[in-house]
């Protein structure tokens, strides 16, 4: 399920050329701060992908839902969510 989540959300990515050292930018526009750059575009894709993983862990962490992508969520158990 974690995949095709990941997949799901790689798949509504967009990417554009910047003026960068890093000039490959992309990000996944329902997913706030989900963002990366990098020097290819295939470097810029992996680079996302590391920053959904620990976007989605620390949404995990903190008990935090996790928005609905092409149909996909991951649910997070009532005991992982953080009561304040």
């Amino acid at each position: 399920m974690l995949n095709e989540y990941l997949n799901a959300a790689l798949a509504t990515a967009k990417y554009e050329i910047i003026e960068d050292t890093e000039p490959y930018y992309g990000e996944i526009p329902d997913l706030k701060g989900v963002w990366a750059t990098g020097t290819s575009f295939e470097d810029c894709k992996q680079k996302l992908l590391s920053v959904l993983e620990e976007w989605i862990i620390l949404r995990i962490r903190f008990g935090k839902n996790i928005p609905t992508i092409n149909g996909l969520t991951i649910t997070i158990p009532v005991e992982n969510k953080v009561i304040a």
